[in-house]
């Protein structure tokens, strides 16, 4: 991978059942636990609840980039996401996700809209996730 801007890193031991994850700053540490809805005890974090922190994180700053470029404000921009693990049918699993976007400073939703699909497309979780998983956009109340 050339011309990395940044590399994160991090170390595992164990998995979703019963790990624990750590960056290699020391900045993140987590017990990782299955959700309860799964079995497991809740007691940790688990892999979709980092995956929706990131994403939404990731696109939040991709929505203020952009905003900036189009002389709107969108460094206030809200967002709930949701990241769901669905059976494949073949014994496996796949995700989806939703995320909810709250633009509280851009009033038209035309032009809400279309800031969300131009950070969409810079956002480089949307880049990885494109074609893979089903990612619903839901901008002021309305999905896109």
């Amino acid at each position: 991978m050339t011309n990395a801007l940044y590399t994160a890193q991090a170390h595992v031991v164990g998995g979703r059942a019963d790990g624990h994850g750590r960056t290699a700053d020391g900045r993140l540490e987590v017990n990782l636990r299955q959700p309860e809805e799964l079995g497991g005890d809740g007691e940790g974090v688990n892999p979709e609840q980092l995956f929706a922190i990131g994403y939404a994180a990731c696109l939040a700053a991709s929505l203020a980039l952009v905003g900036q470029r189009k002389h709107l404000r969108a460094d206030d921009a809200a967002i709930d996401s949701k990241v769901m693990l669905i059976p494949a049918g073949n014994g496996g699993f796949k995700l989806g996700v939703e995320l909810e976007i709250s633009l509280p400073s851009i009033a038209d939703l035309t032009q809400a809209a279309d800031l969300v699909r131009v950070a969409h497309q810079v956002c480089p979780y949307s880049n990885a996730t494109r074609g893979n998983i089903e990612v619903a956009l839901v901008v002021n109340g309305t999905q896109l």
